[in-house]
């Protein structure tokens, strides 16, 4: 069977009913009818393979990359992933099919996991509000300028950087703030002397070459001067050494890469983030809190969600709506499983063998560039060139910098390898001593991570059950469709995610040589050229790891073309008031200023309120951006014309690739008449969602943007040139097996369920957006804002009332207040779409009779939804039969439990607890009371 077939969830019969239910007698016939005339566009066409035929490719490809014994170090480390935790979360579908955990009671599990990242950044760092994870470091050291920025009440315009910091890390932070009031200064942090004229100032507590510094009197000083004190750490280093908190920092940054995640060609891997608590609102991402349910009893939640893109739009903290959840919950059971007496015993080992090799240098006359380290020593060599030859040879990388050779130790690294280190130098010291090279000054006095839970699960048996004890409480693919609008929760199949655990792919350093990653080059760059292909366009970046990143780079390549040109004052950006929150975001942290443009009662931008905006702004103006087809989930009409507007004056067209899950194969950006796109790859082209994140938001250019991209420009938007590489395999394996005409049927399967559910609950809510021929494109808003008044119901109520019938809800008041967004995919098949259309039927019902008065307006199955396992056993006192609160589709078999009742929102923000100190969570009772009995 082709795997086309497999990917897409009807059969033959299946379709042809469904489209018998909705009047047409083919895919084609509802796809001229869904999509405006002129913009068509033919695919280039390329072969499918079978799995089988993948299968043997991709090992091909892997042999053509060599993983040698990496000590390059630069944020990147080889470490061993329990295999524990491997097969049961990077493996496993349950972990990886999840989507970010908006529906609290359902996805209590990954919520408890990343809360414990949260604790494990807090209590190493010794800083109190900690995020559930960034995109990559150099992102982390951004953003925490930004805090800083934004928290700055003086006239103080300079960050001040440590010229330790590493060179990935100032690429990106010099990117990201091109064209914001921001003077970014690098010098040594001996000599910074503070002043008003400083808002930030960030010093590496491990500089790119090793050396370990103190700023702890350098902070003091620059608080005075009311400068924001930052600081780049690593979380395994901090066992042995003071952390920032207590170092006086305000801000402290890093990567968890190497707490069981994967090198990967440079991703992804979870940044991290940790702060005061002066600067809790101004944290980007996602913060994970603890808060209770309506009976009292615990839960976890999203916290202070009003900071985000979909609230603030321009004025939000960040453009990163989600991040690196699934790496960041490895990371949390890594640390989970060693503990923090193993963490220290691993982190000291490492530094053992670092003062091995300094003092063995030493003894054969080298000079060894710093006393002071933990994990890497830089160290002067005669010939370094000729020395890094004789380790490449013995298949040893490491980082070379003028007359200088930087060896970054990890937990993998053996006696062997320590030998053919010193035996590529000509050293053959053999009497060198493991000494401490931290001074007391430096060294860590304070505990950390004695909360039960990373002082329980240290055996795999343990460890597996606290794993499956988590899983049973989320919702995920692996239970049923989740129809979230704009979100595209399509398969994603075992086959296309082989990559991630095969090791030639997984163990390859971001600046390994090119020669030792041969099949990762063919296999990047042939992603890039399909996707050019499939989006019209003529070049590819994909290094952005998320799509706000992409965003980013899509505008920043406008900004730079026509500062280019001469046309550098073009700072406008025109966005639809629809338009997703992160887009305003990013153009905003782009130092564009936004100019909303009105939709119509259709869905359409307003033609009259754009020309009459252009009029307004049309020399100043930058860009349009749109989404394509339209959040309202139709395929505007007019599209070419409103490109041709904006060309008319000169601006460029971005067009935001949320929901090209529509377009390929059918049309195209190019087609439409944009200029620049970004896509996600975690959406249209299967990159699992994680429980949000990880994702890869590639950017796709006309020629005369090209030149701007990161491969081609000094515009660096991630830690590594390719991003997050491993991952990118992913959406490559997918385009292989599909090929040509099985992408252009996927995307007309897509379109025929969202239409059949249009069909199918018209009569019973409102479709509120369609085209003059009645159609959806791939998803549809229903109108649910009438049974407020009628019977005191939300899209809330509702949403929770989804999890008694086993679905998690479709998207929430967006774009579209008090109405829910359907978005079906091609991977779900009609007998799912059915039982999802009957719940939703059935709920409507349920709402008639409360408006009716068969039901009491606040004591009824939606207001008191979800219902569990605790209602059971509780008194049941609702005024509705047992069997309806909890079995409402008579579903006795195979019924997903949420774990929790509704989460109380307000109390958590009220009560804002965002890591586990001085609290036991419930999973850690048992031990908390032994312990203290």
């Amino acid at each position: 069977m082709k795997f086309k077939n497999r990917h897409i969830g009807n059969s033959n019969t299946d379709t042809t009913a469904m489209l018998g239910a909705i009047g047409y007698s083919n895919l084609d016939q509802l796809c001229e009818d869904a999509l405006p005339k002129n913009i068509s566009y033919q695919l280039p066409p390329f072969p499918d393979m079978s799995e089988t035929e993948y299968d043997d490719f991709l090992n091909a490809l892997g042999k053509k990359n060599r993983p040698n014994v990496s000590l390059i170090g630069q944020g990147f480390y080889p470490n061993h992933c329990p295999a524990v935790i491997r097969r049961n979360i990077l493996e496993n579908p349950s972990w990886y099919t999840q989507y970010t955990p908006y529906q609290a009671e359902i996805s209590q599990g990954r919520l408890e996991a990343l809360f414990n990242f949260q604790t494990i950044v807090a209590e190493l760092t010794k800083l109190p509000v900690a995020n559930a994870s960034l995109l990559d470091e150099g992102n982390a050291c951004s953003e925490a300028i930004f805090m800083a920025y934004q928290a700055n009440d003086s006239t103080g315009s300079t960050c001040f950087i440590d010229e330790g910091i590493s060179d990935n890390n100032l690429r990106v932070i010099q990117t990201r703030f091109k064209y914001l009031n921001v003077e970014i200064e690098v010098g040594k942090m001996a000599t910074f002397t503070p002043s008003e004229k400083y808002f930030s100032v960030v010093v590496p507590q491990f500089s790119w070459d090793g050396k370990a510094n103190n700023p702890d009197e350098l902070f003091l000083n620059a608080k005075q001067h009311n400068i924001t004190c930052i600081m780049t750490t690593d979380l395994l280093a901090l066992t042995l050494f003071t952390p920032p908190g207590e170092l006086h920092a305000d801000i402290a940054v890093g990567s968890a890469q190497r707490l069981g995640t994967a090198m990967g060609n440079g991703g992804p891997s979870a940044g991290f983030i940790a702060c005061d608590t002066g600067f809790t609102r101004l944290m980007p991402g996602r913060i994970i809190g603890l808060s209770i349910d309506k009976y009292g009893n615990q839960g976890y939640r999203m916290a202070l969600q009003t900071r985000e893109q979909h609230i603030r739009r321009e004025r939000a903290t960040s453009n990163i709506c989600t991040a690196q959840s699934l790496l960041a919950i490895i990371n949390s059971f890594y640390v989970v499983y060693h503990g923090p007496h193993h963490l220290k015993q691993m982190a000291t080992t490492i530094h053992h063998k670092a003062s091995y090799l300094a003092n063995a240098f030493k003894n054969c006359g080298f000079k060894v560039s710093h006393d002071h380290f933990f994990d890497t020593v830089t160290v002067q060599v005669p010939h370094a060139t000729e020395c890094t030859k004789k380790a490449l040879a013995k298949g040893i990388e490491w980082f070379q910098k003028e007359g200088t050779i930087t060896i970054a130790l990890n937990e993998c690294v053996t006696s062997e390898d320590m030998m053919t280190i010193l035996d590529a130098c000509g050293c053959h010291s053999t009497d060198s001593i493991q000494a401490i090279s931290i001074p007391r000054a430096l060294r860590r006095h304070s505990t950390y991570l004695n909360q039960a839970v990373f002082n329980k699960y240290h055996s795999e048996t343990s460890l597996l059950r606290y794993i499956k004890s988590l899983e049973h409480k989320d919702m995920s693919l692996t239970h049923a469709m989740i129809p979230l609008g704009s979100c595209t929760m399509k398969l994603n199949a075992t086959t296309q995610l082989q990559c991630l655990s095969n090791p030639n792919f997984t163990q390859i350093h971001p600046q390994s040589n090119d020669t030792f990653k041969e099949g990762y080059r063919f296999a990047l760059n042939e992603l890039s050229d399909h996707l050019s292909k499939i989006t019209g366009f003529d070049d590819t970046s994909l290094q952005p790891n998320s799509g706000a990143q992409g965003e980013f780079l899509g505008l920043l390549c406008i900004r730079d073309y026509f500062a280019s040109i001469g046309e550098g004052h073009r700072n406008i950006a025109f966005v639809p008031t629809s338009a997703h929150g992160t887009n305003p975001a990013s153009a905003s942290l782009c130092g564009l200023t936004i100019v909303s443009i009105k939709t119509t009662a259709t869905g359409d931008i307003c033609m009259d309120d754009l020309t009459e905006k252009i009029k307004m702004f049309g020399e100043s103006l930058a860009v349009l951006m749109i989404t394509y087809p339209s959040t309202f989930g139709v395929f505007e009409s007019s599209i070419e014309d409103v490109c041709d507007a904006i060309h008319a004056v000169g601006a460029q067209v971005y067009m935001d690739g949320a929901n090209m899950n529509a377009q390929v194969g059918l049309t195209s950006p190019a087609s439409i008449g944009a200029d620049v796109c970004h896509l996600n790859l975690h959406k249209t082209f299967c990159i699992p969602h994680g429980g949000g994140g990880p994702g890869v938001g590639p950017v796709c250019v006309k020629s005369h943007l090209a030149p701007f991209l990161p491969k081609h420009s000094d515009n660096a938007i991630a830690n590594a040139p390719d991003g997050s590489a491993s991952i990118c395999l992913i959406s490559y394996a997918y385009i292989k097996l599909m090929g040509s005409e099985g992408l252009k049927i996927a995307t007309q399967q897509a379109i025929l369920n969202a239409n059949y559910i249009a069909n199918k609950l018209a009569p019973h809510y409102e479709i509120l957006y369609a085209n003059k021929n009645g159609c959806v494109a791939h998803e549809l808003i229903i109108n649910c804002k009438p049974f407020k008044k009628t019977a005191k119901v939300t899209v809330e109520d509702i949403a929770k009332r989804l999890m008694d019938y086993g679905f998690h809800a479709p998207t929430m008041s967006w774009p579209v207040p008090d109405t829910l967004m359907i978005e079906p995919t091609e991977s779900e098949n009609k007998q799912e779409i059915d039982r999802f259309c009957s719940a939703l039927i059935q709920i409507k019902i349920e709402i008639d009779a409360i408006a009716s008065g068969t039901y009491d307006a606040q004591n009824n199955p939606l207001k008191n939804a979800p219902h569990t396992a605790f209602d059971i056993f509780s008194d049941w006192s609702f005024p509705y039969p047992q069997s309806l609160g909890l079995f409402p589709a008579g579903q006795s078999n195979g019924k997903f439990w949420p774990s929790v009742n509704r989460i109380n929102n307000a109390h958590g923000d009220r009560n804002l607890i965002c890591s586990c100190q001085n609290i036991v969570t419930q999973s850690n009772l048992e031990l908390y009371e032994s312990k203290n009995a």
